[in-house]
């Protein structure tokens, strides 16, 4: 077998570098090679020449001179030291060849291998295979058929089924794993290639082996970046749109349903729920989602929609609100008190983050699915990102709901305000009855009424509903200005009304903070006109509170 070895190219004749064992085929051993065949061939031939002219001569009965029997003795032993000769030579040559192969086959770090092409089994190997497979080469000699065992289990039958097909087709490049007797898991490739005996049939396969593992892991490094910054620019385009779609519309329906579409992208889930405080231990599901979606015919009212909830009824549901905080249940049934989560109770996988705008505690956002153990890490973090435009969303569709409702209401005010200033027009034309007309609607209206001097701020007149906003009564603030009472927290907010007012525009629904007697500062709408009363310039304006709002959202 070793000798069959020593035959054979160890690297593929295809690749243009056929390595052979040095001293059997190398270009400095074939002149010499050459020379001692010539020779081998001549002196038996020479000497078989002498001996059959001998024996001829023989059989005739010829006496042969006494030189021609010392040449052909000389002949013979001639041959038998250069055959000697020769014989030693070529057997010290073939052990430097092996010797020279197997330094070489030692040091390599791959593995050169030969195994029968009928049987499958292994003729040689070189000492890399210990280097690789963690196994002793002897083992592998003495058991032909083990390299079997070392092959993944989940990549066993197809590299076998390969190797039975490169039998016959010569063709042999796989890579696939291989087990070390510690556990380890390595990445091999293994290239081979036919040897054909004389009839051109495949009787043994040769090739070589070589550890991968750092390539497939930098490999697999690469994909696992390149699917990282795919997902990563998915999810900010998610992100991007989301953003986008929850302020095209500040309406509490639109804003809602675009948030639980957006989130889609990003979570995937069964039931999706908005879920707000609603006053005390009360909350109420905002918004709502299930996938799939029930039928668009189907009504809009049905029992338990939308959704309501009691805290205290549900310790669950209380410990997520007095927490504030992000939370992945991976599977609720090892949830205690999961099943007291009313209309959540067959979610198997949970996931909630705090909806948070200007520091407030808007209410969560819950997500769930059918299936356990279907969210990780990094579904929470996705939806605590979405959580940030989804709760400055919800806060702007509410102070737009708010600003709705004032707006209606404040254009009632102006509408009073309106109805003041043509019962006051009326008065300077024609005294008397539209003089009680004017004193009708200014002391009657439900909202603050003043009328002040237009350059010093004069009180000159205030109604019931103003005295009961600010805390003064008539007589506190009669011919006492607006500075002196310090009212207006900022006066430029004052100087700029005025201003506005001698340029003959009306001011219309201004936000500014008033003072009040006892101190406190109240966030006011403002509306005045520039009108004239007893002969001089004077403003009548209306205020309405916002108590809706605070220092911080107005700033």
């Amino acid at each position: 077998m070793a000798g069959q070895s020593l035959r054979l190219p160890l690297s593929d004749p295809g690749s243009g570098s056929d390595m052979v064992r040095p001293g059997i085929g190398g270009k400095e051993a074939r002149p010499r090679n050459k020379a001692g065949v010539v020779f081998s061939i001549l002196i038996p031939l020479l000497a078989a020449i002498l001996l059959f002219v001998v024996i001829q001569a023989k059989l005739r009965g010829v006496q042969l001179p006494d030189f021609v029997i010392f040449v052909e003795a000389l002949g013979f032993v001639v041959v038998i030291l250069a055959g000697t000769w020769f014989l030693i030579r070529g057997v010290r040559e073939h052990r430097e060849s092996e010797e020279r192969y197997r330094q070489m086959a030692s040091h390599i770090q791959e593995i050169f291998w030969m195994l029968d092409a009928e049987s499958k089994r292994v003729l040689e190997v070189n000492e890399a295979y210990e280097t690789i497979t963690g196994r002793t080469r002897r083992s592998l000699l003495d058991n032909p058929t083990s390299y079997e065992e070392i092959i993944h289990p989940e990549d066993r039958a197809h590299v076998l089924a390969r190797l039975d097909e490169a039998t016959r087709t010569g063709k042999y490049d796989e890579r696939f794993r291989i087990t070390l007797p510690n556990g380890d898991v390595r990445w091999v490739r293994v290239h081979g290639f036919p040897m054909r005996n004389a009839a051109g049939k495949i009787w043994r396969l040769v090739g070589t082996a070589q550890d991968i593992t750092e390539r497939k892991q930098a490999e697999d490094q690469v994909v696992k970046n390149l699917e990282i910054a795919e997902s990563a620019r998915a999810e900010a385009d998610a992100l991007r749109k989301a953003t986008l779609s929850l302020t095209q519309d500040l309406h509490m329906d639109s804003v809602m349903e675009a948030l639980l579409r957006s989130l889609e992208e990003l979570v995937p889930y069964t039931l999706a729920r908005v879920i707000v405080p609603e006053g005390g231990p009360h909350l109420l599901a905002l918004g709502e989602r299930e996938i799939p979606e029930r039928p668009k015919a189907s009504p809009k009212y049905r029992p338990g929609h939308p959704l309501t909830l009691i805290a205290d009824e549900c310790p669950f549901l209380k410990r997520v609100l007095e927490e504030q905080k992000s939370l992945l249940l991976p599977d609720t049934s090892k949830e205690k008190d999961w099943q007291t989560f009313n209309g959540h109770a067959h979610l198997r996988s949970w996931l909630s983050v705090p909806l948070k705008a200007s520091d407030e505690y808007l209410g969560f956002l819950s997500i769930g699915h059918t299936d356990p153990n279907r969210y990780t890490p990094d579904h929470l973090r996705r939806a605590e990102l979405l959580s940030i435009p989804a709760a400055a969303a919800i806060q702007n569709a509410r102070l737009y709901s708010t600003a709705d409702m004032y707006g209606s209401e404040l254009q009632k005010r102006l509408v009073d305000l309106q109805e003041a200033e043509t019962a006051l027009a009326e008065v300077q034309e024609t005294p008397g009855a539209s003089r009680d007309k004017f004193e009708k609607v200014f002391r009657c209206s439900p909202i603050p009424f003043s009328i002040t001097t237009l350059r010093e701020g004069r009180f000159i007149d205030v109604n019931s509903a103003f005295e009961r906003r600010y805390g003064y009564s008539r007589a506190e603030v009669l011919c006492r200005t607006v500075h002196e009472l310090h009212m207006w927290c900022d006066p430029a907010d004052r100087m700029f009304m005025t201003e506005q007012l001698r340029q003959g525009v009306a001011v219309r629904n201004k936000i500014t903070w008033l003072r009040t007697k006892s101190g406190e500062i109240k966030l006011t709408v403002y509306s005045a006109d520039r009108i004239h009363f007893d002969g001089q310039p004077c403003v009548l304006a209306v205020s309405e509170d916002l108590p809706e709002f605070d220092k911080r959202r107005a700033n």
